[in-house]
Protein backbone atom coordinates (compact mmCIF):
# COMPACT_ATOMS: atom_id res chain seq x y z
CA UNK A 1 0.00 0.00 0.00
CA UNK A 2 1.27 3.46 -0.93
CA UNK A 3 0.16 7.08 -0.51
CA UNK A 4 1.23 8.67 -3.81
CA UNK A 5 3.69 11.00 -2.08
CA UNK A 6 6.97 10.64 -3.98
CA UNK A 7 10.04 10.11 -1.77
CA UNK A 8 12.81 10.17 -4.31
CA UNK A 9 13.53 10.64 -7.99
CA UNK A 10 15.55 7.54 -8.90
CA UNK A 11 17.83 7.14 -11.91
CA UNK A 12 17.90 4.03 -14.09
CA UNK A 13 21.45 2.74 -14.34
CA UNK A 14 20.90 -0.60 -16.09
CA UNK A 15 18.18 -2.42 -18.06
CA UNK A 16 18.53 -6.14 -18.72
CA UNK A 17 16.07 -8.20 -20.74
CA UNK A 18 15.67 -11.86 -19.75
CA UNK A 19 13.06 -13.72 -21.83
CA UNK A 20 9.88 -11.64 -21.38
CA UNK A 21 11.10 -10.02 -18.14
CA UNK A 22 12.91 -6.72 -17.70
CA UNK A 23 15.38 -6.29 -14.82
CA UNK A 24 15.51 -2.61 -13.88
CA UNK A 25 18.43 -1.31 -11.82
CA UNK A 26 17.84 2.02 -10.09
CA UNK A 27 20.11 4.41 -8.19
CA UNK A 28 18.24 5.87 -5.23
CA UNK A 29 18.93 7.94 -2.13
CA UNK A 30 17.16 5.33 0.03
CA UNK A 31 18.80 2.17 -1.38
CA UNK A 32 20.77 1.63 1.86
CA UNK A 33 17.45 1.38 3.76
CA UNK A 34 15.98 -1.28 1.46
CA UNK A 35 15.85 -5.03 1.97
CA UNK A 36 15.34 -7.86 -0.51
CA UNK A 37 11.60 -8.60 -1.03
CA UNK A 38 10.46 -5.07 -0.14
CA UNK A 39 7.94 -3.33 -2.37
CA UNK A 40 8.76 -0.02 -4.05
CA UNK A 41 6.49 1.90 -6.41
CA UNK A 42 8.21 2.95 -9.67
CA UNK A 43 6.12 5.54 -11.56
CA UNK A 44 3.25 4.03 -9.58
CA UNK A 45 4.06 0.39 -10.39
CA UNK A 46 4.63 -1.81 -7.34
CA UNK A 47 7.75 -3.94 -7.90
CA UNK A 48 9.74 -6.19 -5.56
CA UNK A 49 13.40 -5.55 -4.75
CA UNK A 50 15.40 -8.60 -5.90
CA UNK A 51 19.00 -7.35 -5.52
CA UNK A 52 20.91 -4.55 -3.78
CA UNK A 53 24.40 -3.33 -4.69
CA UNK A 54 25.81 -0.18 -3.06
CA UNK A 55 23.55 2.72 -4.12
CA UNK A 56 21.67 0.63 -6.70
CA UNK A 57 18.88 -1.89 -6.35
CA UNK A 58 17.16 -4.10 -8.92
CA UNK A 59 13.52 -4.97 -9.52
CA UNK A 60 11.94 -7.16 -12.20
CA UNK A 61 8.94 -6.29 -14.36
CA UNK A 62 7.11 -9.20 -16.01
CA UNK A 63 5.50 -9.20 -19.46
CA UNK A 64 2.02 -8.22 -18.22
CA UNK A 65 3.44 -5.24 -16.30
CA UNK A 66 5.42 -4.11 -19.33
CA UNK A 67 2.34 -4.36 -21.56
CA UNK A 68 0.07 -2.38 -19.21
CA UNK A 69 2.41 0.39 -18.07
CA UNK A 70 4.94 2.86 -19.45
CA UNK A 71 7.85 0.84 -18.03
CA UNK A 72 8.33 -0.76 -21.46
CA UNK A 73 9.68 2.56 -22.78
CA UNK A 74 12.32 3.09 -20.08
CA UNK A 75 15.90 3.92 -21.01
CA UNK A 76 19.10 4.15 -19.00
CA UNK A 77 19.27 7.62 -17.47
CA UNK A 78 15.49 8.03 -17.20
CA UNK A 79 14.15 9.30 -13.89
CA UNK A 80 11.52 7.34 -11.95
CA UNK A 81 9.15 8.54 -9.23
CA UNK A 82 9.89 6.29 -6.25
CA UNK A 83 7.90 5.57 -3.11
CA UNK A 84 8.43 2.85 -0.52
CA UNK A 85 5.41 1.04 0.89
CA UNK A 86 3.78 2.88 3.76
CA UNK A 87 4.20 1.72 7.36
CA UNK A 88 1.11 0.87 9.35
CA UNK A 89 0.35 3.84 11.58
CA UNK A 90 1.91 6.46 9.27
CA UNK A 91 -0.02 9.53 8.16
CA UNK A 92 -1.80 9.08 4.84
CA UNK A 93 -0.65 12.32 3.18
CA UNK A 94 -1.90 11.43 -0.31
CA UNK A 95 -4.63 8.84 -0.83
CA UNK A 96 -4.84 5.04 -0.79
CA UNK A 97 -2.67 3.82 -3.68
CA UNK A 98 -2.23 0.13 -4.41
CA UNK A 99 0.65 0.37 -6.87
CA UNK A 100 -1.43 -1.52 -9.44
CA UNK A 101 -1.59 0.56 -12.60
CA UNK A 102 -5.03 0.39 -14.24
CA UNK A 103 -3.97 1.69 -17.63
CA UNK A 104 -1.79 4.20 -19.38
CA UNK A 105 -2.85 7.64 -20.53
CA UNK A 106 -1.43 10.28 -22.86
CA UNK A 107 -0.48 13.85 -22.02
CA UNK A 108 -2.56 16.05 -24.33
CA UNK A 109 -1.64 19.45 -22.90
CA UNK A 110 0.84 21.08 -20.53
CA UNK A 111 1.18 24.75 -19.71
CA UNK A 112 2.35 27.09 -16.97
CA UNK A 113 -0.29 29.10 -15.15
CA UNK A 114 0.95 31.84 -12.81
CA UNK A 115 3.62 29.76 -11.10
CA UNK A 116 1.91 26.37 -11.26
CA UNK A 117 1.48 23.88 -14.08
CA UNK A 118 -1.66 22.44 -15.66
CA UNK A 119 -1.46 18.99 -17.26
CA UNK A 120 -4.29 17.38 -19.21
CA UNK A 121 -4.45 13.65 -19.91
CA UNK A 122 -6.51 11.43 -22.21
CA UNK A 123 -7.38 7.83 -21.31
CA UNK A 124 -9.35 5.04 -22.98
CA UNK A 125 -12.70 5.00 -21.17
CA UNK A 126 -13.68 1.63 -22.66
CA UNK A 127 -11.68 -0.03 -19.85
CA UNK A 128 -14.34 1.19 -17.39
CA UNK A 129 -12.25 3.68 -15.41
CA UNK A 130 -13.49 7.16 -14.54
CA UNK A 131 -12.54 10.35 -12.78
CA UNK A 132 -14.66 12.80 -10.84
CA UNK A 133 -14.13 16.50 -10.14
CA UNK A 134 -11.94 16.95 -7.04
CA UNK A 135 -11.44 13.17 -6.82
CA UNK A 136 -8.08 11.44 -6.46
CA UNK A 137 -5.96 10.09 -9.30
CA UNK A 138 -2.44 8.68 -9.41
CA UNK A 139 -0.25 9.81 -12.34
CA UNK A 140 3.15 8.06 -12.54
CA UNK A 141 2.67 7.21 -8.87
CA UNK A 142 1.89 10.78 -7.77
CA UNK A 143 -1.28 11.37 -5.74
CA UNK A 144 -3.11 14.27 -7.43
CA UNK A 145 -6.52 15.94 -7.41
CA UNK A 146 -8.64 15.87 -10.57
CA UNK A 147 -9.82 19.12 -12.12
CA UNK A 148 -11.84 19.52 -15.30
CA UNK A 149 -13.05 15.90 -15.30
CA UNK A 150 -14.56 14.87 -18.64
CA UNK A 151 -15.69 11.61 -20.25
CA UNK A 152 -12.23 10.36 -21.26
CA UNK A 153 -9.88 13.06 -20.01
CA UNK A 154 -9.00 15.13 -16.97
CA UNK A 155 -6.55 17.76 -15.82
CA UNK A 156 -4.42 18.27 -12.72
CA UNK A 157 -2.82 21.41 -11.27
CA UNK A 158 0.78 20.96 -10.13
CA UNK A 159 2.53 23.12 -7.55
CA UNK A 160 6.19 24.06 -8.21
CA UNK A 161 7.52 21.67 -5.52
CA UNK A 162 5.79 18.64 -7.09
CA UNK A 163 6.82 19.74 -10.58
CA UNK A 164 10.49 19.98 -9.57
CA UNK A 165 10.71 16.92 -7.27
CA UNK A 166 8.97 14.36 -9.50
CA UNK A 167 9.41 13.35 -13.13
CA UNK A 168 6.48 15.55 -14.18
CA UNK A 169 8.99 18.16 -15.37
CA UNK A 170 10.10 15.62 -18.01
CA UNK A 171 6.55 14.90 -19.25
CA UNK A 172 5.53 16.60 -22.50
CA UNK A 173 2.60 16.45 -24.88
CA UNK A 174 2.08 12.94 -26.36
CA UNK A 175 4.10 11.22 -23.59
CA UNK A 176 2.60 8.06 -22.08
CA UNK A 177 1.94 8.05 -18.32
CA UNK A 178 0.74 5.43 -15.82
CA UNK A 179 -2.71 5.88 -14.25
CA UNK A 180 -4.14 4.30 -11.13
CA UNK A 181 -7.72 5.38 -10.57
CA UNK A 182 -9.12 5.86 -7.06
CA UNK A 183 -9.72 2.45 -5.47
CA UNK A 184 -12.95 3.56 -3.74
CA UNK A 185 -14.28 4.95 -7.02
CA UNK A 186 -13.47 1.65 -8.74
CA UNK A 187 -15.50 -0.31 -6.18
CA UNK A 188 -18.46 2.10 -6.46
CA UNK A 189 -18.35 1.87 -10.28
CA UNK A 190 -18.28 -1.95 -10.11
CA UNK A 191 -21.23 -2.00 -7.67
CA UNK A 192 -23.25 0.23 -10.01
CA UNK A 193 -22.34 -1.98 -12.96
CA UNK A 194 -23.45 -5.09 -11.07
CA UNK A 195 -26.76 -3.41 -10.14
CA UNK A 196 -27.65 -2.72 -13.76
CA UNK A 197 -26.53 -6.14 -15.00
Amino acid sequence: MFTGIIENLGKITLLEKEADNLHITVESAFTSELKIDQSVAHNGVCLTVVAINDDDYTVTAIKETLEKTNLNSLQVGHRLNLERAMKLGDRLDGHIVQGHVDQTGICIDKYEQNGSWIFSFYYDESLGNLTIEKGSITVNGISLTVINSKKNQFSVAIIPYTYEHTNLHTINKDDVINLEFDVIGKYVAQLQKNKTA
